[in-house]
């Protein structure tokens, strides 16, 4: 029978990821097992930069809380050596960080699965994740394209301006 202290200890640790799974917007798991430590310090100084929580975790504990927070389907998941990135407030950030390191440590480094919002995800609907450009780009274009029409009109006046009476200059200050 466990000690009553290290059942509590790991009741804590349950209840932890527990919550963690419940607030974040989205998750991945990952079998980081053949990762160097350089790697590993890179990976998670990526993770910090992008506010991504990233852990190794126990799979028994880990999957306590998934069938906690309602995702029993990542059970099957549970194998091998397992990590948890989760992201409360940006749902690309972790298949973003994530994929780009599995792609770079081939083979030693693999996604398994995820969540968002508390939906299970498919691999292919985390590569997709993975490929939608970050937020400040994302406005960028959005804002590009609503200055687009202006822009041309601008230019459109500018240059029946100068067709029909030369260029327009501002008077001379005195």
């Amino acid at each position: 029978m466990p000690n009553a202290k290290v059942l509590s200890e790991k009741q804590a640790i349950v209840a932890g990821l527990t919550e963690k799974l419940q607030t974040a917007a989205a998750g991945v798991l990952v079998d980081y097992s053949g990762i160097n430590v350089a790697a590993d310090t890179e990976l998670r100084r990526k993770l910090r930069e992008n506010n991504v929580d990233y852990s190794v975790v126990k799979n028994t504990l880990l999957r306590f809380a998934i069938d906690n927070a309602g995702l029993s389907e990542l059970d099957q998941l549970l194998s091998g050596t397992t990590s948890l990135a989760v992201s409360k407030d940006d749902v690309v950030a972790p298949a973003k960080v994530i994929k780009e390191f599995a792609d770079k440590l081939e083979g030693c480094f693999e996604i398994k699965g995820g969540f968002m919002d508390g939906r299970v995800l498919s691999l292919d609907e985390i590569n997709s994740l993975a490929s939608i450009p970050a937020l400040p780009v994302l406005q960028a274009q959005v804002l590009g394209t609503m200055l687009a029409p202006i822009s041309s009109l601008a230019c459109v006046i500018k240059a029946i301006a100068e067709k029909l009476g030369g260029p327009v200059e501002e008077p001379a200050a005195e």
